[in-house]
């Protein structure tokens, strides 16, 4: 089997099962609970905090358990506009952002929000000096993801955020599902007010994640309930979940010290064999993200390209689920203003540590056949 999927899930890594299971049969009690065993389950719990907090370069207390990178967006993005809505009602973003944004935003459209959408060039990156220029007094947060989950782009955040920092009324959201283990940014460094993780994108557990939040900034809860989470986040915390959040967090960032180079090596390779095949269009920046390739064959449907390579063994995708009311269509591709030839053929490859080099003949060989076998039928 070759796993070119990556940026949908992950495979968890098995220290990370492990952690989880002995979490999860020895830490079964509720952290709540008055009992000595809810006193360990807690001590556990904020052990797990603490390390997480360690490995981001941020304090305890700035660490909201979540579900995920689609929870953490929506409490990021719902949490600041409702809770600040009295200083103003208007949030920039970009137009290629991922659905979990996109959508929240479009949400707080209809209770009144305006959002102002930037365009972004041919490989979908935003101009800083665009988002400074929608900047108005009324604008109470800016959300730019780091990593495009399907170009694999690099967004400028650090020059963003010296932007949003001139203006002290206004927070700037991150969301760096894709980014984690593969493309540093220091919240240390850089003045980000909130910052979204997700387990299963780091060989972690779906289901888990968690949202950074800089000390001092009020959020609107999404669930209300028991006030877990500081007041931020009720519901029953997922222990062993966010244990295993944890080790997988330690083990991707050695992984990023140790291997990076690897990973932009198998890209770079991917890259240039593609490139030499008269049939494919790479959509994706030369020097972008090292795991993320986009590219397109005209002519074929991109659902029929992935289920033929299926059959094979060899696992690719096309775009983010539900990022169009066209299913072939690429939203964040027609963003890039490509023509539609491109942006309703595109094929994401997304690449993991647990990958080599070793896997990159087996799959061109493949995909040379599957591309030449679909345009003799004349699939469209």
């Amino acid at each position: 089997m070759i796993y070119f999927d990556n940026s949908a899930t992950t495979r968890p890594f098995p220290e990370v099962i492990d952690v989880f299971k002995k979490a999860a049969a020895q830490y079964f009690a509720n952290p709540s609970s008055p009992h000595y065993l809810g006193a360990e389950a807690e001590r556990l719990l904020e052990h797990t905090r603490k390390k997480i907090a360690e490995q981001l370069k941020v304090k305890s207390n700035e660490v909201i358990f979540t579900s995920g990178g689609t929870e953490g967006n929506n409490l990021a993005i719902k949490g600041i506009a409702l809770e600040h809505q009295g200083r103003g009602r208007h949030v920039i973003t970009t137009q290629v952002e991922h659905p979990s944004v996109i959508e929240a935003l479009k949400g707080l459209e209809r209770l009144g929000f305006e959002v102002t959408y930037i365009h972004v060039d041919r490989y979908g990156y935003v101009n800083p000096l665009d988002i400074e220029r929608e900047i108005r007094d009324d604008t109470i947060l800016i959300s730019v993801m780091s990593v495009n989950n399907e170009l694999g782009t690099i967004q400028p955040i650090e020059e963003i955020a010296k932007i949003a920092k001139r203006h002290p009324k206004l927070y700037l959201h991150v969301d760096h599902v894709q980014g984690v283990g593969k493309v540093p940014l220091s919240l240390e460094e850089i003045s980000i007010d909130l910052l979204t993780v997700s387990g299963h994108k780091i060989h972690g557990l779906n289901g888990t994640g968690v949202l950074f939040v800089r000390e001092g900034i009020k959020l609107f809860p999404l669930f209300h309930g028991g006030g877990h989470e500081n007041n931020r986040r009720s519901g029953t915390e997922n222990v062993a979940g966010m244990v295993a959040f944890g080790k997988a967090m330690r083990l991707i960032a050695e992984k990023e010290r140790d291997h990076v180079n690897d990973l932009k090596g198998i890209r770079e390779e991917l890259i240039s064999r593609l490139e030499q095949m008269n049939e494919v269009i790479v959509n994706s920046p030369q020097e972008g993200a090292p795991h993320i390739l986009n590219i397109s064959v005209p002519g074929v449907k991109p659902e029929v390209m992935v289920h033929a390579l299926a059959e094979k063994e060899i696992f690719i995708s096309t775009k983010s689920a539900c990022s169009s009311k066209r299913p072939d269509v690429s939203s964040v591709l027609q963003a890039c203003n490509l023509r539609e030839h491109v942006t309703t053929s595109a094929l994401r490859i997304s690449l993991s540590y647990q990958n080599d080099r070793s896997e990159v003949e087996p799959f061109m060989k493949s995909f040379q056949q599957a591309v030449h076998y679909l345009k003799g039928k004349g699939e469209k």
